[in-house]
C-alpha cells in the first residue's frame, strides 16, 4: 500500500522575515490513528550495557540524550516530527523507489527521527546519527498499527538555527543536500537530483551494478533510485509540486503564520482528508539570533484548519504534557507482544477526545461550528501575539513557560467542552 502522505517544509532567510528559519510539517496517517505530543527530558545513561528498545528492535544506548518534544503516533517509540533543546527539528516522509522495501523489522523512519533529535545538537550531526544507525541496523517494519501492511523507505528534513539538510534514503543507500537559504520541501518522492552534498560511499557503484546508471551521464539521485522524470518535477501535478508552489508564492515574506496557512491548505491536498488525513501538525520558529528561544507549535489533533497551534519552549523543569499524552498499557500493549497488532487499544488522549466530541457536536450546526472556530482562532491569535512579544522583547518568563503548552491545551479543551455541553 502506497498512499500519499505527509509534507515537510523549511524556509530560510532571505525567504523569511526577521532572520528566522521556519520549519513546518503535516503528518498524514490512517484516519483512526491518534497522535500524541510528549516531552522527554535530557538524560544521562550510566549503564551502556543496557540496550535501548525502539519500536521493534533494541540498539546500543549512548551516554547522554537531549531533551525532546515529539509528535508521534501513540503506539510507537519514535516520532513523525519533533524538536530538541538545541533547536534541531526533524520530520520524515515515506518514499518508494527501485530499491525494494524490506519487510524485516528494523528501525522505523520514525525511530530515526527521535534518535536524531535525542543524540545531536546540530542538523548535520543529526544527519550523521541517522545515516550511521541506518548502516548499522537498517530500516524496516510495519509503520501502521493494524493488519494493514504499510512499509516504506524514508526521507528527512532536518533543520537548526543555521541551515537545513534534506536526507533521502533507498534501503541503506542515501544522499543528502544542504540548504542554506530560500525554501525547500519534501513529500512522498525522492527529490534530490544532481545537487548532492553528502552521500553513501557505495551509492553510485550500487546503482551501476543494478544498471540504473551508466556511470557516464551526470548522476541524478531521484532519477536513478526512483522512476521520476526529474526534468518535470517542479511542474508535474502532485503534492511535492503544490508545496513548492505555495512556498514560493510567499517567498521573502514567510512567517510562522504563513507556514501554518500552507499546512492548512486543502485545495492543494497539503491538508489531507479521507482514509489518510492530516492527523497532526507542527511549525517551529528557529531564530538565527541564539539569544532568542526557539518556539515549537503543535496541534496534537487532526485537521490543522480545525485545530489550535499551541506553543512549546524548552526551559528547565517543564510540566508534563498530560492532556496530549495517550494511555500507557505497559507490558500488555499489543505492540510489545508477538505477533504484533492482534488487538488495538483505545489510545485517545484527553485533548483528542474533546476535539473529536466537539466536532461531532457542531457537525450539523453551522452557527455553533462558526462560534467554536472563532473562539479557537481568538485563542490562537492571543498565543501568537504573546510568542511574538517574547521574540521581539527578548523576555522569557520561565515560571510561566514551564506550564505554557499544558495551559494552552487546557484552554483549548475548555472551548471544546463549552460546545459539547451547550
Amino acid at each position: 500500500m502506497k498512499p500519499c502522505s505527509c509534507d515537510t517544509f523549511v524556509a530560510l532567510p532571505p525567504a523569511t522575515v526577521d532572520n528566522r528559519i521556519i520549519f513546518g510539517k503535516n503528518s498524514d496517517r490512517p484516519c483512526d490513528e491518534v497522535q500524541e505530543v510528549v516531552y522527554f527530558p535530557a538524560a544521562v545513561h550510566d549503564n551502556l550495557r543496557e540496550h535501548l528498545k525502539c519500536t521493534y528492535i533494541e540498539i546500543d544506548q549512548v551516554p547522554e540524550t537531549y531533551a525532546v518534544v515529539l509528535s508521534r503516533p501513540a503506539w510507537l517509540w519514535g516520532a513523525e516530527m519533533g524538536a530538541n533543546e538545541h533547536g534541531v527539528c526533524i520530520g520524515n516522509e515515506a518514499v518508494w523507489g527501485r530499491e525494494e522495501v524490506c519487510d524485516e523489522e528494523a528501525l522505523l523512519g520514525m525511530d530515526l527521527v527521535r534518535l536524531g533529535l535525542e543524540r545531536a545538537d546540530t542538523a548535520e550531526k543529526a544527519l550523521n546519527v541517522i545515516v550511521d544507525l541506518l548502516e548499522k541496523y537498517g530500516q524496516g517494519g510495519n509503520c501502521s498499527e493494524g493488519r494493514m501492511v504499510f512499509s516504506y523507505h524514508n526521507s528527512f528534513l532536518i533543520a537548526d538555527r543555521n541551515e537545513a539538510w534534506i536526507l533521502e534514503t533507498a534501503g541503506k543507500y542515501w544522499a543528502a543536500e544542504k540548504v542554506q537559504e530560500g525554501v525547500r520541501n519534501i513529500s512522498n518522492q525522492l527529490s534530490i537530483t544532481t545537487k548532492i552534498d553528502r552521500e553513501h560511499a557505495d551509492m553510485r557503484n550500487y546503482a551501476k551494478q543494478k544498471c540504473w546508471w551508466d556511470g557516464k551521464k551526470e548522476f541524478d539521485f531521484a532519477a536513478t533510485y526512483s522512476y521520476l522524470d526529474t526534468a518535470n518535477m517542479m511542474i508535474s501535478p502532485g503534492r511535492y509540486c503544490e508545496g513548492y508552489t505555495l512556498l514560493n508564492k510567499h517567498k521573502g515574506n514567510i512567517t510562522f503564520e504563513t507556514m501554518m496557512e500552507i499546512l492548512r491548505d486543502k485545495p492543494s491536498g497539503i491538508n489531507m482528508e479521507g482514509a489518510f488525513l492530516t492527523t497532526a501538525s507542527m511549525v517551529s520558529i528557529l531564530p538565527q539570533d541564539s539569544s532568542l528561544p526557539c518556539i515549537h507549535f503543535f496541534t496534537g489533533t487532526p485537521d490543522p484548519e480545525r485545530s489550535v497551534f499551541k506553543p512549546f519552549i524548552f526551559v528547565p523543569n517543564i510540566s508534563q504534557l498530560l492532556d496530549t499524552s495517550s494511555p500507557t498499557f505497559e507490558l500488555e500493549d499489543p505492540i510489545k507482544k508477538k505477533p504484533h497488532f492482534k488487538s488495538k487499544p483505545d489510545r485517545r488522549h484527553p485533548l483528542y477526545q474533546k476535539h473529536q466530541q466537539a466536532l461531532g457536536a457542531v457537525d450539523n450546526n453551522e452557527e455553533k461550528a462558526r462560534t467554536m472556530l472563532d473562539n479557537m482562532k481568538k485563542l490562537e491569535k492571543e498565543l501568537f501575539k504573546e510568542m511574538e512579544s517574547v521574540l521581539q522583547n527578548k523576555h522569557l518568563d520561565v515560571d510561566k513557560i514551564v506550564n505554557l503548552f499544558p495551559q494552552c491545551t487546557k484552554d483549548e479543551i475548555r472551548i471544546y467542552k463549552s460546545n459539547i455541553s451547550s
